[in-house]
């Protein structure tokens, strides 16, 4: 199968449909986001052959379609939906329905045409949905905490109950992550270099794994940029806005966040930097994003030199 120069298609997944829409003919269609529905889609895209398809990301509606594509050898971009909404209102386009959606994905595809990304093995997807779940686990471990701090009567053995069912579970899902990594070298060597870092504890470790692969590969400024830790200017004329950083993957920036809590308190580095900043008057919040940031380099640097060691 050759890819087709000119055919792009935006796909806009909702929990119960698929809406399809191809450029440059403005062909639209709609398929049931079922299994029968979803192979359905991808044999009819693999026989169109396009050059790209887009689709935003929807909370993991979009994985299972996605990765029915990639195994076909079909280029997949998954987009942030705010990136998509910025580009339809720069075009005029204000109304909002799946059909119309789907349209706007396949008109970026065709001018932005976003960089699409090789298909993740199966212990990669586990991995990462692993670190997912155990996210929620925390979440809803720390949501019943607070509760029982308030509970009364009959509420308080219940919750009681469900926190140590949620310990439990949360620790079946910790072992499972370490039996994952383990069963890769170089997730087991990645690991143990991340850990040997003051502040880098296990789940700091294995979140960086699953959710940040790309460390060790790019340089300072994309890594910093990819996780949303890069400032941008705001300037117009004479005038010097605030730097500010924006964007980037959200769960691994609040990792990060921990972790140099930590390392601003044991780690001779972060904590020189930290000093300093604070020091030169900097407010306790931009002291502690830098050096979020410059955690991130060092790890980055550290991974990027075992590679290039293990490659050579």
């Amino acid at each position: 199968m050759e890819n087709r120069d000119n055919v792009f298609i935006g796909i806009d997944v909702a929990k119960e449909s698929l809406e399809v829409a191809m450029r440059p003919d403005g062909v639209n269609g709609s398929f049931p986001n079922t299994e029968e529905g979803r192979l359905e889609l991808v044999r009819l895209v693999h026989t169109l052959a396009p050059q790209l398809v887009v689709l935003e990301a929807t909370g993991g509606y979009e994985l299972e379609l996605a990765h029915l594509l990639a195994l076909r050898n079909v280029n997949v971009a998954i987009v942030n939906p705010r990136q998509v909404r910025d580009f339809a209102r720069a075009t005029g386009r204000l109304a909002k329905t799946d059909s119309i959606d789907a349209g706007i994905l396949a008109h970026f595809a065709e001018v932005v045409r976003p960089d699409s990304r090789p298909l993740k093995d199966p212990e990669a997807r586990k991995l990462q949905t692993l670190t997912a779940r155990r996210r929620q686990l925390v979440e809803m471990l720390t949501a019943e905490k607070n509760r029982l701090g308030i509970a009364d009567g009959w509420a308080r053995p219940d919750i009681e109950d469900h926190i140590a069912w949620l310990e439990d579970r949360l620790n079946t899902v910790n072992k499972t992550i370490g039996s994952v990594i383990k069963k890769s070298p170089l997730w087991r060597a990645k690991e143990d270099l991340l850990k040997k870092v003051k502040g880098i504890g296990a789940v700091t470790a294995c979140g960086l794994i699953a959710d940040l692969p790309e460390l060790g590969t790019l340089n300072r400024k994309k890594i910093a940029a990819l996780v949303g830790l890069a400032p941008f200017n705001r300037d117009s004329g004479i005038y010097r806005g605030k730097r500010a950083i924006w964007g980037g993957r959200s769960h691994v920036r609040s990792s990060l966040y921990m972790a140099t809590l930590s390392a601003i308190r044991h780690n001779p580095v972060i904590k020189t930097f930290y000093d300093r900043l604070t020091g030169a008057g900097k407010l306790p919040k931009v002291a502690i994003t830098a050096c979020m940031r410059k955690l991130l380099v060092i790890l980055n640097a550290i991974v990027r030199d075992h590679l290039c060691e293990a490659t050579q």
